[in-house]
């Protein structure tokens, strides 16, 4: 790769000026990728990342500014974002659920035309299946909505890197990994350097720091809709990065529960398949449901949730409060508020006589706002209008405000900045020491070391229980591929 391809400007946004009412979304930033380099974005939630995303990839334009593609100017928008060689894969997956895998090829690559445009369409989505996921174990005959979400997430990702008569310039993925196991993001953080080193570009989003400083030549970060740092990655540390955006760094520690298995079992669930491990959740507790992505963590989460709670008939009182994972399926209401999506779950103590209390519940809205950062300025405002990692810390807010004394999550910090994050591990903490209990799958190691217990899960059973300086990602992946002969 000679110097000079490597200093071509793939795409240059310089001077970026974005408001929406009075919310300055980005004020001024200034984000230049090249060819043959990966640059990591990072920020907090609201930063202005997916904004600047947004700009470069055509579908916002800037109010102030300008945007320029292979060192030309003058022309933008989605047009002339993908005939440059732009393509985006969104924290909001896009695919059409309703139709199968090698159709959304051919919605995304219109060049696919004639009457075997089916076939040439299914052998492009297989072979860049098996570049970046090789042994995925995806048919692509099936329709998206069969998919898992880590599955979905993966035929996503090949279809922005193939093309049916060039390959992209610049691939922009934000939070790819975020339904990925640690074997899948491996996977996909190896291809992304190989597809670098061959000349292409990628702007790469995430919160998982240790894949940005591993992956990433460059590093941006921003911080009130301004880039506030654009350095090489090899001069950041962890530390370093999380100071630049703003936090101050705090050990992951947990504080195990000695006396937590003294009492009664809240909630047990016997052997799933017929084998493996039965499980129990005791008060206070935080339990942690680990493996490999798809192996039956979900299905034993939503098992659990209907044990103690009706599947068609709204109760005043749930005991179990649940956590989705797939926020934009599952999670939230689209058309409603900010507001009306976190305070759903708790309408029977927010009424009296079947009518909800306005007051009360703009005093609830507003003390989670306040408790864990949601970034808007008024809570009455659609939930659409919020991040995708606001938008989880909406649904986290709405279980945690609940009276439910045992909270089932699924993967809920998906999307979530690291600032965030240490402060919802705050209130974790303080929760579990009230008594409440925690059910957690998460696709992130460091969440699953601040369990108490961990169950790993393979091929839909329990094969493992870990406990205390038990619980590495060592045991945990010896328990995913050998069963009941790890850990």
């Amino acid at each position: 790769m000679t110097e000079a391809v490597l200093k071509q400007e793939v795409v240059a946004a310089r001077g970026i000026k974005v408001t929406f009412g009075a919310v300055k979304a980005l004020d001024g930033a200034d984000l230049i990728i090249h060819a043959g380099e990966c640059v990591g974005l990072v920020g907090h939630n609201g930063a202005g990342k997916s904004t600047i995303v947004n700009v470069i990839n055509g579908g916002l334009s800037p109010h102030e500014g300008e945007v320029s593609y292979g060192g030309g100017s003058g022309e933008h928008g989605i047009s002339v974002a993908r005939a440059n060689g732009v393509r985006c894969v969104f924290q909001e997956l896009s695919l059409c659920p309703n139709l199968t895998v090698n159709e959304n090829v051919r919605v995304t690559h219109s060049e696919l035309k004639g009457w075997n445009w089916r076939a040439r369409a299914l052998e492009l989505v297989r072979r860049q299946l098996e570049e970046i996921f090789p042994g995925h174990g995806i048919d692509c005959d099936s329709t998206v909505d069969d998919l898992s979400i880590a599955e979905r997430q993966m035929v996503e990702i090949a279809i922005s890197f193939s093309g049916a008569n060039e390959r992209p310039k610049l691939v922009i993925l934000d939070e790819p990994t975020s339904s990925l196991d640690a074997g899948l993001a491996a996977q996909l953080m190896a291809y992304i350097r190989r597809f670098v080193s061959e000349g292409g570009a990628v702007l790469l989003i995430s919160h998982i720091l240790g894949e940005i400083l591993s992956t990433s030549d460059r590093i941006v970060v921003m911080k009130d809709g301004r880039v506030v740092a654009d350095r090489a990655a090899k001069e950041f540390s962890t530390r370093s990065l999380v100071e630049a955006m703003g936090n101050v760094v705090r050990e992951l520690e947990w504080q195990r529960s000695a006396t937590a298995r003294s009492c009664a079992p809240v909630l047990t669930m016997p052997p799933r398949k017929g084998h493996g491990l039965p499980f129990e959740a005791h008060r206070g507790e935080m339990i942690g449901l680990a493996g490999l992505g798809g192996h039956g963590q979900t299905e034993a989460l939503l098992d659990l949730y209907l044990s103690g709670n009706s599947n068609w008939w709204p109760e005043r009182q749930r005991d179990i409060a649940f956590v989705a994972g797939d926020r934009s399926l599952n999670g939230t209401f689209p058309l409603w508020s900010i507001l009306k999506n976190l305070s759903i779950a708790s309408l029977g103590q927010l009424s009296s006589r079947s009518l909800v209390d306005q007051s009360r519940e703009d005093l609830l809205g507003a003390s989670w706002k306040k408790r864990i950062e949601i970034r808007t300025p008024d809570m009455v405002n659609r939930i659409l209008s919020l991040s995708g990692g606001n938008q989880q810390k909406v649904l986290f807010a709405r279980a945690l405000a609940t009276t439910a004394k045992i909270v089932l999550m699924d993967d809920p910090m998906r999307g979530v900045d690291v600032g965030t994050k240490q402060e919802v591990y705050e209130i974790l903490r303080a929760e579990a020491k009230s008594g409440r209990t925690f059910i957690w799958y998460s696709t992130e190691m460091d969440e699953i070391r601040l369990c108490d217990r961990v169950y790993v899960f393979r091929e839909g059973a329990i094969v493992a229980e870990l406990t205390g300086d038990e619980i590495t990602e060592k045991n945990v992946l010896a328990a995913s591929f050998h069963g009941d002969e790890a850990a």
